[in-house]
């Protein structure tokens, strides 16, 4: 840890078994007297946070920030996420060590084409989009895609002067992928030199 922050990586591997949801004790904290403005602060600063979704574990999502609440998209082609319940927790990182600043509960809703949030959210989201692929961004978003917008509420669940002792490390999460693969057949079998034993 550095100047009370996890690692750069921790986040990514944190799990909600190891993090507090909105369902457990609050905290205030030391030295933060404007709670809005920090999470603010880093919604803005950081294109990047984390969802923790009770029961399930922190899905990394990137996001635009808009009048105090996270906007994210997720679909075919686009980032994974799950059905997000309406209450679950948002983990803001620092932008300067990449790790974790403030958990704080949210409450999530789906923006749809009808909701009048849904031309600021998507045209700013689409700006925000890397590589998008040709075609109507927004239309797709409207027939494929899931909008939700993420408003954080209440107390801090976790920052600075009032995080969690345990680790918050978690198991990496299930993947199809694997190192062990067939091997191709070789005429005299594969040479020495990538087998590892040419000397």
């Amino acid at each position: 840890m550095l100047g009370g922050y996890p690692d750069v990586c921790r986040p990514v591997t944190a799990g909600a078994g190891d993090l507090p949801h909105p369902t457990r004790a609050r905290t205030r904290l030391d030295g933060v007297t404007d709670l809005s403005a920090l999470v603010s602060e880093a919604g803005k600063k950081s294109g990047l946070l984390w969802v923790d979704v009770p029961g399930d574990r922190a899905w990394p999502a990137w996001h635009v920030w808009l009048e105090g609440t996270a906007y994210v998209v997720t679909g075919p082609g686009e980032q994974n996420l799950p059905a997000l319940p309406a209450d679950l927790a948002l983990i803001f990182r620092s932008k300067d060590s990449g790790g974790r600043l403030v958990t704080v509960p949210a409450h999530a809703t789906v923006v749809t084409p009808d909701d009048q949030r849904w031309e600021v959210a998507t045209t700013a989201l689409k700006a925000s989009r890397l590589n998008s692929p040709a075609g109507d961004t927004i239309a797709r978003w409207a027939s494929e895609a899931t909008v939700y917008a993420l408003t954080p509420h209440g107390d801090a669940l976790q920052g600075p002067g009032s995080y969690s002792q345990e680790s918050g490390a978690a198991p990496p999460a299930p993947t199809p992928a694997t190192t062990r693969s067939w091997h191709p057949w070789h005429y005299k079998g594969r040479p020495k030199w990538r087998r590892g034993t040419r000397r």
